[in-house]
């Protein structure tokens, strides 16, 4: 059994009634008929039993016969139960989460199957989920969730950037529907300028970006999302140090080559008094 998906009792035992229902009236209809021919001798049952099978096997979820979507909350759990139509054999039933088939239990697949997603969250927005006929695969019906829920905000709360830096402020943001995002500093509506400030967004991120930062860029930004669902925020501390002092590479490079010579040459100034000094005792 796939994680957080398991039979759901209550429904089985409706959809068990109704499909009892449905199957006696199937048979007082044929009873019925028995006794009924045509003006040729030929039973009415045989001819309604022909036209009846040539309907075809056809599936519910739901009550519902053709593919639809499914629009809930986060919820501790919901149902699906899918029912065989059109078929007086028993009818082996499968279940899929996406491409991966569900485990169902013995008592749990013929002509009936019921499912509980449980708890519903995040991750299953957007999950389809289809209820087969397992000796003809295109037999289907297929359900996909649409889980609604209020924003969700995540990022880096602390930034520290050096003066004159760029830095770029990343809110990850989950919501179904998607809210409209904006960005305040220090609790005000941010001043966008054209030149320093850049916004991007998609369906899971909103980021503002800052080039070349001032002292007067120090601050709290607030990442606002606002749904009908409700709202949500992230806040980001925003610290600007001092620049530091730079080197120019080319100075520094130039002294080490210097230096470097330097002792060099005092090196072997030092090698030729040495030589000069024990010529003159060997001598």
């Amino acid at each position: 059994m796939a994680a957080g998906i398991n039979p759901c009792e209550p429904w089985a035992e409706a959809a068990v009634l109704w499909f009892s229902l449905q199957q006696s009236q199937l048979c007082s209809e044929m009873a019925q008929r028995r006794s009924l021919t045509t003006s040729h001798g030929v039973p009415v049952l045989a001819v309604s039993f022909l036209a009846w099978v040539a309907t075809g096997v056809e599936l519910s979820v739901n009550n519902q016969a053709a593919d639809f979507t499914l629009s809930t909350g986060l919820s501790p759990a919901i149902s699906l139960s899918c029912l065989v139509h059109n078929s007086s054999q028993a009818e082996e039933l499968l279940w899929y989460r996406g491409d991966g088939q569900v485990d169902l239990k013995d008592g749990n697949k013929v002509n009936i199957s019921n499912i509980c997603i449980s708890p519903v969250n995040e991750s299953d927005n957007g999950v389809t989920f289809t209820c087969r006929l397992a000796r003809d695969k295109a037999v289907q019906v297929s359900v996909t969730l649409d889980v609604q829920f209020p924003p969700h905000l995540s990022g880096e709360e602390t930034l520290h950037v050096e003066e004159e830096k760029d830095v770029t402020l990343t809110c990850n943001s989950k919501s179904n529907p998607q809210g409209q995002s904006t960005w305040l500093k220090d609790s005000q509506s941010l001043t966008l300028q054209q030149s320093r400030h850049k916004l991007y967004q998609t369906s899971e991120i909103f980021q503002l970006s800052i080039s070349k930062v001032q002292k007067s860029d120090n601050g709290t930004y607030t990442c606002l999302v606002e749904s009908r669902l409700g709202n949500g925020t992230r806040d980001f501390h925003l610290i600007v140090e001092d620049k530091k002092p730079v080197f120019p590479k080319e100075a520094v490079i130039a002294a080490v080559v210097v230096v470097t010579i330097t002792i060099l040459f005092g090196i072997v100034a030092r090698i030729d008094k040495f030589l000069k000094v024990w010529k003159a005792l060997i001598s």
